[in-house]
């Protein structure tokens, strides 16, 4: 059951884009397990901290959602050039947002997006196929709608390359490249394959995007699709009450679409530090993998049959040593009080065959092999880079795969 009571909480979040481009967001989520993740997109010029934004994500999260909103590179608190951003750069940072939670171990539910972060949610979501539901509010059903905005510097921009263009009171820098990137996106093309339930939300007195973007949106989307009219809202929702009415209807609507997926949270198992949980989630080779505070997923690639929604088994496997390598220098470089700055660990798994080993006990048929790479970062002299190299192979998880282990097994109901 949906209600406005959870508790809530707030934290900063930041990410990489794929121009190795340092993101700002903040996510919006209850203290309880959320019962859905969604991501917001704001609008144009804008930032995570616009009114419509703030209001919707934290309503959300008192109703049991986590809320990611974050700033578009060149926004906000993000870094990078908006001058060098375009419709497209949006939409990628949008996937960078939603590898980052996948990388937490939050599967993607909903995604929302206001004006022409609508129009960047409906052009994402056909990479991000755990997302269940897509909302707009007062988006456009074209990118190029934007232009009549920029249309008093169109021909500068055209000739010169570029105009400053003051938008919202705040001058901002627009390139021929932005105007061509948004008169190039088949956005309409992209909402008939979206594949996912779809809820248009707009105000038929918003007068920077018209109503008849929405009556595009809906009419040019297949079922299931709902819309819903935000009577006498302006276009940034700047009435705190048509931003709750906004995010109560979105609540309400998302139930039959992502909560029933996501009422997971409900079924979470209970179990002691140091305990794991495996278990199928019904999709082919797709499992679920619980610790006490953690959830993660495993899966097989798509070469192999899966759906490559996680890592591989031997991929956790890798990860667990290369996590415990990284850890176990960290603490031996503090309690040294080493110069280490930073430690990345590559790891590989193989078959070779046991007489191709020197060094190995079995000497018939294939063995597993595993390469690590350290690289360590920091101003270390030789001496102290072998000692870490001899502490590596000195972790816990090491030490576990190259030692005699005994594993028990037996049925349970």
């Amino acid at each position: 059951m949906i209600n406005g009571n959870y508790a809530t909480t707030r934290e900063k979040v930041s990410f990489i884009n794929d121009q190795g481009e340092t993101l700002a967001g903040l996510l919006e989520r209850p203290v309880a397990a959320p019962l859905a993740y969604a991501l917001f997109a704001h609008c144009f010029t804008c930032s995570k901290t616009i009114g419509a934004a703030t209001r919707i994500s934290r309503a959300l999260a008192a109703q049991g959602f986590a809320v990611l909103r974050f700033d578009f590179t060149g926004l906000g608190n993000s870094e990078g050039d908006f001058a060098n951003t375009n419709f497209s750069s949006n939409v990628r940072d949008l996937l960078s947002a939603a590898q980052h939670l996948k990388a937490q171990g939050h599967a993607l539910d909903l995604l929302i997006g206001h004006s022409l972060g609508g129009a960047a949610v409906l052009a994402a979501a056909a990479d991000l196929p755990d997302v269940k539901a897509v909302v707009t509010v007062g988006a456009p059903s074209d990118p190029g709608h934007i232009e009549k905005l920029l249309s008093e510097h169109a021909q500068t921009i055209e000739t010169a390359g570029s105009a400053t263009v003051e938008i919202g009171g705040r001058p901002f820098k627009i390139g021929k490249q932005f105007l061509d990137d948004i008169r190039n996106q088949p956005l309409t093309e992209r909402i008939a394959r979206l594949g996912k339930a779809l809820l248009v939300m707009h105000s038929p007195v918003d007068n920077v995007v018209e109503i008849d973007q929405a009556s595009k949106i809906f009419q040019a989307a297949k079922h299931p699709k709902s819309f819903i009219s935000l009577d006498r809202a302006d276009h940034l929702l700047n009435d705190p009450q048509d931003a709750q009415f906004a995010a109560n209807v979105i609540a309400a609507w998302s139930t039959r679409y992502v909560i029933a997926r996501s009422e997971a949270a409900a079924d979470r198992p209970a179990l002691a530090p140091g305990e794991v949980l495996v278990r199928e989630t019904g999709a082919g080779f797709t499992n679920e993998v619980f610790t006490a505070t953690h959830k993660l997923l495993a899966d097989e690639p798509i070469s192999a049959g899966g759906t490559d929604r996680g890592p591989d088994p031997y991929g956790l496997l890798l990860a667990a040593l290369g996590a415990c390598t990284s850890m176990t220098l960290r603490i031996y470089a503090q309690h040294k009080q080493l110069a280490l700055t930073r430690v990345a660990v590559k790891l590989r798994h193989s078959k070779i065959y046991a007489q191709d080993c020197d060094d190995c006990e079995t000497r018939e048929g294939k063995l597993d092999q595993i390469e690590r790479e350290i690289a360590i970062e920091g101003e270390l002299d030789g001496d102290q880079r072998q000692r870490l190299l001899e502490i590596a192979n000195k972790c816990p998880v090491h030490r576990t795969l190259t030692s005699e282990i005994r594993i028990r097994s037996r049925l349970v109901e």
